[in-house]
């Protein structure tokens, strides 16, 4: 069974966006895009109100690195 996710996991999140969303630039992705992506992410238990924008920016600068990772490493 995967791990259950909330917003304090934004590596683990990060992985998982980079993975379902290949195409995409984490750093074009409006927050509101973003929360919608991660509560749809297998996995995802946590309530759904309880993201804010310095959650979003974590997960979305997560994404990047995972993209970074992939693309230069």
């Amino acid at each position: 069974m995967p791990k259950e996710l909330t917003w304090s996991d934004p590596e683990d999140i990060g992985i998982l966006l980079s993975e379902i969303h290949p195409k995409l630039d984490p750093l074009a992705v409006r927050f509101t895009d973003l929360h919608k992506y991660v509560i749809a992410l297998p996995g995802f238990k946590d309530d759904l109100t309880k993201s804010n924008e310095a959650k979003l920016e974590a997960i979305q600068m997560a994404w990047h690195a995972e993209v970074l990772d992939r693309t230069q490493g």
